[in-house]
């Protein structure tokens, strides 16, 4: 890995922002109990989404053509890190590697965890990114019978002033 210091993450799931009607991706500290939203657009939610709920298109969508392009080429997702936030827009990178060599892929967060995903590549986000923009769950009092309500309630009790100002 690099110098800088990495925290591995999870998709915890994906819901809508009742305030903005955007979605959000929600992932979770593998180790703990924060997590951390990203606004994504719609193309990539709706690509995550289908991924993660096994639905299988008759022909590949974009993150499953990438996919197929990396690994048919001899290359993998080594893995994909959220490694800034900077003027409110999050930045990510796509770690490919072949034959012990690496190569680094500028990305948006949405587009690297959608390829994640689908190579089951790990997650991580630099630790400076967490601390900024993370939630401690057992903070809040969440309630709601499904995951979605919980999700839901949860983007309620945030201050809409911190996370609006993030750019998909």
């Amino acid at each position: 890995m690099t110098d800088k210091q990495m925290i591995e993450v999870v998709v915890q799931g994906l819901t809508i922002d009742p305030n903005s009607n955007n979605p959000v991706l929600i992932l979770k500290e593998k180790a703990g109990e924060r997590v951390m939203p990203i606004w994504i657009g719609l193309f990539e939610a709706n690509s995550i989404a289908m991924h993660l709920g096994e639905v299988r298109p008759p022909r590949p969508m974009t993150h499953d053509l990438l996919n197929s392009v990396v690994r048919d080429t001899g290359m993998s997702v080594k893995r994909v890190s959220v490694t800034d936030l900077k003027d409110n827009t999050f930045y990510a990178t796509i770690l490919l590697e072949r034959d012990q060599t690496e190569v680094m892929i500028d990305s948006r967060p949405s587009d690297a965890v959608a390829l994640a995903v689908r190579s089951q590549a790990p997650i991580f986000i630099d630790s400076s990114v967490f601390e900024q923009s993370a939630i401690e769950i057992a903070s809040l009092e969440i309630s709601g019978d499904s995951e979605k309500d919980k999700w839901t309630d949860l983007l309620d009790k945030l201050d809409p002033e911190d996370f609006s100002k993030y750019k998909m």
